[in-house]
């Protein structure tokens, strides 16, 4: 069993930068994957980033390349997402997931994550 406690959302300006945590807790070996997804009102829940624990590989959705970096501690067991040059349409509220087994055509999608955390709120607005 794992469990994930997010913390790091806020307010933030247009431009500004956030940094989101991801503490886990339980298996975190062999396939384990950490992922970040997020959603705004009335959307659907939208891919992130992610992570493989082991290998660091990392993957991104094509809305954040270039803006948000994902990386891990694997001595904390926590897993991070700077956010930089954040944009109205970042609000979301930003969820962490996570999967011991999961391959590169799953990663992106939220219904196969088995674990949740309970999500931080990302607000950027002037």
């Amino acid at each position: 069993q794992v469990q994930l406690v997010e913390s790091g959302g806020g307010l933030v300006q247009p431009g500004g930068s956030l940094r989101l945590s991801c503490v886990a807790s339980g298996p975190t070996s062999g396939r384990f994957v950490v992922g970040w997804f997020r959603q705004a009102p009335g959307k659907e829940r939208e891919f992130v980033s992610a992570i493989r624990w082991s290998s660091g590989h990392t993957y991104y959705g094509d809305s954040v390349k270039g803006r948000f970096t994902i990386s891990r501690d694997k001595v904390k067991n926590t897993a991070f997402l700077q956010m930089n040059n954040l944009k109205p349409e970042d609000t979301a509220v930003y969820y962490c997931a996570a999967d011991l087994y999961l391959i590169q055509s799953s990663i992106g999608n939220f219904a196969q994550y088995d674990y949740w955390g309970q999500g931080t709120q990302v607000t950027v607005s002037s």
